[in-house]
């Protein structure tokens, strides 16, 4: 049974009702994205972009305790509902960041070669096959020559229980995807092109069974 993925449409719809409640995630996946956030070298940053900022959370962390005073970051997402909670939440870093809601189009509005990092925090896993490339070519259109791509995507497990959960999980997103937010298990070696992408950090996290995929990536040039 091949799996179906949402549609941008779909994806909106599911976050826009899931609105906070991405917060109460981080029991899983706060180890992971804390284990990219220690390789990802933010102390060095001055532009920023993410893609699917989800509530602000993850960006007020940055903003706050890693990346300097004099940093930009932008966040972009599909769901208005996150837009809106992400803006709220860094009401306190005004000037330097902006949250912007797409309709799904993975052309981002910047410049060639205008930022340090780009981040995708759970949200490869989200997407089908042809988004993902295409998401990995803009970041790599989008990073300067020293940027780093830093990704946290849930992946198949490796033993015992976490292969179980994770092989549920999968059967799950075959019938029905919707029931998960579009997740399922990846693995970012059968998209990334070994021709753009430098990988400088791999590894993986398992919290409470449930095993998440880092990696941090400098982009051939």
């Amino acid at each position: 049974m091949s799996s179906r993925f949402l549609t941008h449409e779909e994806a909106q719809a599911f976050y826009d009702r899931f609105g906070s409640k991405q917060d109460k995630q981080q029991w899983y996946e706060g180890p992971a994205v804390q284990d990219m956030v220690n390789h990802g070298e933010f102390e060095a940053a001055e532009s920023v972009v993410e893609l699917g900022c989800g509530t602000g959370a993850f960006a007020g962390e940055l903003l706050q305790h890693h990346l300097p005073q004099t940093a930009t970051y932008l966040g972009i997402d599909i769901s208005s509902t996150m837009v809106e909670l992400s803006r709220k939440r860094l009401e306190p870093f005004a000037g330097r960041a902006e949250i912007v809601l797409t309709d799904g189009a993975r052309k981002i509005d910047l410049p060639d070669s205008s930022c340090d990092r780009f981040i995708a925090n759970y949200v490869l896993d989200l997407l089908s096959p042809s988004d993902i490339r295409q998401v990995l070519d803009e970041a790599h259109r989008l990073l300067k020559p020293e940027g780093r791509l830093c990704v946290v995507n849930f992946t198949p497990g490796r033993t015992g229980v976490a292969r179980i959960v994770t092989w549920v999980l999968d059967r799950v997103h075959r019938l029905r995807p919707s029931l998960l937010g579009g997740c399922r298990p990846l693995l970012l070696q059968d998209y990334r092109d070994q021709e753009l992408w430098q990988v400088e950090y791999h590894h993986v996290v398992t919290a409470y069974e449930i095993p998440s995929e880092v990696m941090v990536a400098s982009k051939r040039l």
